[in-house]
C-alpha cells in the first residue's frame, strides 16, 4: 500500500505514510506485511529531533465534524483519524507499515490456521484508570457483530469467526470468542483466513468499555468523561462544529513515548477556511486544500503528497432505473476520459484508474502487484486510457443497445457529491462529458459531508461520488464492498455469482487460489459495471516544515502522537 504510481512518484515531495479506512500516503514498503505468527512487541516510533521541544500542544485539520467516532459505527477516514489516536487494537501497523504489538504483545496461530491466541500486555488500563482485560475484547467484538449495533464493518471484519452468522442473527453467544484469563484472548475461525492478522489492526476491532456504553447508550462518544479509550490519547473537550481536543493518556501502556500534551482536531469542511487557519498559524497541518491554490502550493516546502492505497469511483444505485441495466452503467463508465480527469481536473494529484484494484496492493507472490497481474492476465487494462475515443465508441453502442440511441429518451439523472478538493470539478466534468459523448443530461446535487455519507449508505441517490481507502493489504478489502451483504455496498449491487466467488476466495487456505479468485471477481464487477472506477488516490496536504515525528499511512491516516516541533 505504500507503493505509488509512476505519475505520483514523479510529483511526490516528501512523506512517510502508514495505516487504514473509508481516505492518503507516501513511499515505502508494502502495508500489512506480517511474516511471523508471533509478532514482535512494540512500535518503531520516530525519536524526537535534536533540539526539538517535547510536550507539544498541536492543532491540525483532517476533516469536518465526523459523522461518528464510535469505532464500531465509523466507516469514514475523518472519523478513523480520530479513533486511531484514542484507541488501540490487539496489533497495530507502525510507521514502517509493519504489523507489531499493540494491546497484545504476541499471538499464536494453530497449525490448521483456525485458532488465534492473543497474549495481552501486563497492566493494561482504560483511560479512566480501570483495568482492561481480555473480556473487554470479547464484549467489543460481540458488540461489533450485534445486529442492533448495525456496524457497517461487522461482516467484513468478523465474517470468518466461527458462529458469526448466528451472532449476526442475534445469538451473540455463538461467536467463538473466549477469554480463558485476563491476559488471553482466543478467536476461533470457521474457515482459514489468509489475511486475518491484517484484519485485527483495523480501527473497528479496538476494545470499547462496556461500563461506559451500558451507562450512556448511543451518547457515550459525545463527552470526554464517557468517551473512555485505551490508546495514546484521551478526549478532553468536544465543541461540535469547532474542535475535538485530546490529551496524553497517562494510562496508556507506552505513554512514555507519547510526545504531545494535547492534540486539537480543528473541524473544518471549507477548504478556504482551512487554508486561512494554516496561513494564520492556527493549525500546523491541513488536509483540505483549495484546488485553485494547489499549483502554487506545490512549489513550497509545506506541500506534501502521499500515495494512498485506494480508488476514487462512482457508485450507481443499481436497484433504480435506468441504473439497473448494466449496459447503461457500462456506457456511462466508458464515456469518462480518465486521463483527462486525473491529469487535468485533478491536476495530476491522482492517477487514472485503468482497472478497479489499483497500485500498491500485493498479489500471491512476495513483492508482487495485483494490478500488474491483472494487466498481464487480461492482456491489458479494462479502460483504454491511451485511446479514449475507442471507449467512447463502445459507450455509444451500449447506450443504443439499452434503448437510448444518442441519449434519446434517457431521463435527466442526478449526481450526488460533497464539495471538497476535486469532487465538484469532477461533477462538472461528468455533466459536460456525458452530455457531449452520450446526449445524457446530468443535474449536480451538492450535499454537506454530515448528510452525504449516511444518505449514500442508505442508497438514497441515483449516482454518487464514492471512494475507498484500504484497511489492509489484500484486494478482498475493496472487492468485498460489492457483496450483497456488505454494509458498505452503497450501490446495492446484488449478484449471487459474485457473492459465491468472493466467499470462495476468502475461505480458501490456498494463497494462490485466493488471489486467482479475486482476479475473477474484479473482472466480474468491471464487466457488469457495478462501479465506475475513476482514479487512484493520493493525498496532498500542507504541514509546517518544523513539525516532525508524524507520519501518514497509505490507508488514509495521519499519526501525531509522537510529534515534535523543531526550534
Amino acid at each position: 500500500m505504500k507503493k505509488m504510481s509512476l505519475v505520483l512518484a514523479a510529483i511526490m515531495t516528501s512523506g512517510m505514510i502508514l495505516t487504514a479506512c473509508g481516505g492518503n500516503n507516501t513511499a515505502g514498503t508494502k502495508a500489512g506485511t506480517d511474516t511471523t505468527t508471533t509478532a514482535a512487541a512494540g512500535s518503531e516510533t520516530t525519536a524526537p529531533a535534536e533540539g526539538a521541544a517535547t510536550g507539544l500542544d498541536l492543532a491540525v485539520q483532517v476533516g469536518p465534524n465526523p459523522e461518528t467516532i464510535d469505532p464500531a459505527l465509523n466507516s469514514a477516514a475523518d472519523g478513523a483519524n480520530i479513533i486511531v489516536h484514542a484507541f488501540e487494537p490487539l496489533m497495530i501497523v507502525d510507521s514502517e507499515n509493519k504489523i507489531v504489538g499493540g494491546q497484545a504483545e504476541s499471538y499464536d496461530v494453530s497449525e490448521d490456521g483456525l485458532t488465534f491466541t492473543f497474549h495481552l500486555r501486563d497492566g493494561l488500563k482504560w483511560s479512566d484508570g480501570t483495568p482492561l482485560t481480555a473480556s473487554d475484547f470479547v464484549y467489543s467484538w460481540k458488540r461489533l457483530a450485534d445486529p442492533n449495533t448495525a456496524a457497517p464493518y461487522a461482516g467484513d471484519m468478523l465474517g470468518y469467526v466461527k458462529g458469526y452468522e448466528e451472532a449476526a442473527a442475534g445469538n451473540l453467544d455463538a461467536l467463538a470468542l473466549t477469554a480463558p484469563d485476563d491476559k488471553t484472548f482466543v478467536v476461533e475461525l470457521s474457515v482459514p483466513c489468509v489475511y486475518f492478522s491484517k484484519l485485527i489492526t483495523h480501527a473497528s476491532m479496538v476494545p470499547v468499555q462496556k461500563a461506559s456504553i451500558e451507562a450512556n447508550g448511543d451518547q457515550w462518544t459525545l463527552k470526554p468523561e464517557t468517551y473512555v479509550s485505551n490508546g495514546p490519547l484521551k478526549m478532553v473537550e468536544w465543541v461540535p462544529g469547532s474542535h475535538i481536543t485530546f490529551a496524553k493518556n497517562e494510562n496508556y501502556w507506552d505513554a512514555d513515548k507519547v510526545t504531545v500534551n494535547t492534540l486539537k482536531f480543528v473541524l473544518m469542511e471549507d477548504a478556504n477556511a482551512a487554508y486561512s487557519a494554516y496561513q494564520a498559524g492556527e493549525v500546523s497541518m491541513i488536509k483540505t486544500l483549495p484546488t485553485e491554490e494547489i499549483p502554487t502550493l506545490r512549489k513550497t516546502e509545506d506541500f506534501q503528497i502521499g500515495s494512498t492505497m485506494g480508488t476514487y469511483y462512482i457508485s450507481f444505485q443499481t436497484q433504480k432505473e435506468p441504473f439497473n441495466n448494466p449496459d447503461v452503467r457500462k456506457a456511462l463508465s466508458l464515456a469518462i476520459d480518465r486521463d483527462y480527469v486525473a491529469n487535468t481536473v485533478m491536476q495530476g494529484i491522482y492517477a487514472p484508474a485503468t482497472n478497479f484494484v489499483g497500485p500498491g496492493i500485493s498479489d500471491a507472490e512476495n513483492g508482487s502487484s495485483f494490478e500488474e497481474a491483472t494487466r498481464k492476465n487480461n492482456g491489458g487494462d479494462f479502460f483504454n486510457v491511451s485511446d479514449h475515443d475507442a471507449d467512447v465508441a463502445k459507450a455509444k453502442e451500449l447506450l443504443a443497445k439499452a434503448g437510448y440511441p444518442d441519449g434519446q429518451g434517457f431521463p435527466t439523472i442526478e449526481y450526488m457529491t460533497n464539495d471538497q478538493l476535486f469532487h465538484k470539478p469532477l461533477a462538472e466534468y461528468l455533466q459536460s462529458c456525458w452530455k457531449e459523448a452520450l446526449g445524457v443530461n446530468l443535474d449536480i446535487k451538492i450535499v454537506e459531508w454530515a448528510t452525504f455519507t449516511p444518505t449514500r449508505r442508505a442508497g438514497d441517490f441515483q449516482i454518487a461520488r464514492n471512494g475507498w481507502l484500504y484497511d489492509y493489504d489484500d484486494p478482498s478489502n475493496m472487492l468485498n464492498l460489492f457483496k450483497s451483504t456488505s454494509g458498505n455496498n452503497d450501490g446495492k449491487y446484488n449478484n449471487p455469482e459474485y457473492d459465491k466467488k468472493i466467499d470462495e476466495a476468502n475461505s480458501t487456505p490456498d494463497v494462490a487460489k485466493h488471489y486467482a479468485l479475486l482476479h475473477e471477481a474484479e473482472n466480474m464487477i468491471l464487466e457488469d459495471s457495478a462501479v465506475a472506477p475513476v482514479a487512484y488516490y493520493s493525498q496532498p496536504w500542507l504541514q509546517d516544515p518544523k513539525l516532525k515525528g508524524t507520519w501518514y499511512s497509505p490507508y488514509g491516516y495521519w499519526f501525531f502522537q509522537y510529534a515534535t516541533m523543531a526550534q
